[in-house]
């Protein structure tokens, strides 16, 4: 990218205390560092499930209620049981005008049997690193083109639910202006086009009878299930190259000697762009009432939460992110042609602008996977997180010195909500 164009000339006289900031940014996460590798470790020798982060919102609300003297304003269990927001500022402006309230997103829900293995005790850390990073640069600052405020969410039940939709339906977001968070990946990047993702649960109901004395009173809901299942499969060589349809059988019967009368499937949805799911979810729900119809079964087609929308993109943040990155030695290769990653996150950047930047641990493993699970927890990616969380940090210094940047972050998200309504 190129950032030659991101500072206007009247602002280089402000570099030297926008450089001294970013220092103060850095100089206090290297402070914290044993305290955030403790925090992080916690999370991930405790993985919890969707909505049950009980213990994680706890850790994460005591290290900022302990941050310096409890400079922190913490409500716990906030909109969500496991949910928190923590805020502190705001620091006076040397311009007054409205309040910049930045924010900062923790995740920290694991997965089922392999624990953290999409790294989200990481986001966590960053999240909380690059809070009290930005506060060390901003806490002594009585000239900053308007008041700065620094708010730290903690939104539970990405993997199932989305918890940061149901924050948005609650008003959480309503007072920030921009919101930050990065993700555990293969490689580093500074921005990813994460697609849109829907969730669907289909039920059969048949009847039941003796498998081997009477199968002809059954009606067989495993084998609509399996009929469904093979259709989709089918139907894939008719999708769109990017777009992604993907399921289980969660339940097929009981007893091989009884016709399963109810069976059940859970298949994700996932297209590029928001607009494009209502035409997959058609193709989807051919499949599964056509095996209701063959095989005599009553079925139930749901959407069980919100669907994830796409990330609008904000090349403003993403550039910013990049320089800042490689000052602190974080190398971007090309970006991959195709990824078909979805987040809640998505549905924040419709609403505030903000950047999701993603980065490497020292693995070359997939997430979801129990080696990536073993990598989130491993001392080695104790480095690539905490930089990642200073680069994040320090972008913001950027944007909160600098009232053309934050203009150009405002534009940016303008421009990309047009662009994705086309």
């Amino acid at each position: 990218m190129d950032h030659t164009d991101l500072y206007s000339e009247p602002e280089s006289a402000h570099v030297d205390k926008r450089q001294q900031m970013k220092e103060s940014v850095q100089l206090r996460i290297d402070a914290r560092k044993d305290a955030l590798h403790s925090l992080s470790r916690d999370i991930w020798s405790c993985p919890e499930l969707a909505g049950e982060e009980a213990h994680a919102h706890d850790r994460l609300v005591r290290f900022l209620s302990q941050d310096d003297d409890d400079a922190w304003t913490v409500q716990t269990h906030y909109v969500m049981p496991t949910a928190f927001r923590a805020s502190w500022g705001p620091v006076a402006g040397g311009e007054g005008g409205p309040v910049l309230n930045v924010g900062f997103l923790c995740e920290y829900d694991a997965l089922p049997g392999i624990g953290h293995a999409c790294g989200h005790n990481l986001i966590a850390e960053v999240g909380a690193a690059a809070a009290v990073g930005l506060r060390a640069a901003l806490e002594k600052q009585t000239e900053l083109p308007a008041p700065v405020k620094i708010t730290v969410l903690g939104t539970p039940a990405e993997e199932d639910i989305g918890g940061k939709i149901e924050l948005i339906k609650a008003g959480a977001f309503a007072d920030i202006d921009l919101v930050f968070m990065a993700h555990p990946a293969q490689q580093d990047a500074s921005s990813l086009p994460c697609v849109a993702l829907d969730e669907v649960s289909v039920k059969y109901r048949g009847r039941a009878s003796h498998a081997s004395a009477s199968p002809w009173e059954g009606v067989n809901a495993l084998d609509a299930a399996v009929l469904a299942y093979n259709s989709v499969s089918v139907l894939r060589q008719q999708l769109k190259p990017e777009w992604r349809l993907h399921g289980v059988i969660k339940h097929g019967g009981v007893k091989p000697n009884i016709i399963p009368a109810y069976s059940e499937m859970e298949f994700y949805l996932r297209t590029p762009r928001l607009k494009d799911l209502c035409d997959l979810k058609a193709k989807a729900e051919g499949c599964f009432r056509a095996a209701a119809v063959a095989t005599g079964c009553q079925v139930e087609i749901t959407y069980p939460s919100a669907a994830y929308r796409d990330i609008l993109p904000n090349a403003t943040l993403a550039s910013l992110y990049e320089m800042n990155g490689r000052l602190l030695g974080i190398q971007f290769p090309e970006q991959p042609d195709n990824f078909s990653g979805s987040t809640d996150f998505g549905n924040v950047s419709a609403v505030v602008p903000g950047t999701h930047p993603f980065f490497y641990i020292g693995t070359d493993a997939a997430n979801h996977t129990e080696e990536y699970a073993d990598a989130a927890g491993a001392e080695k990616a104790q480095l690539y997180t905490l930089r990642t969380a200073k680069a994040l940090a320090m972008t913001a210094v950027d944007v909160v010195c600098c009232s053309d940047l934050l203009r150009k972050v405002r534009e940016d998200f303008s421009l990309a909500k047009l662009k994705q309504q086309k």
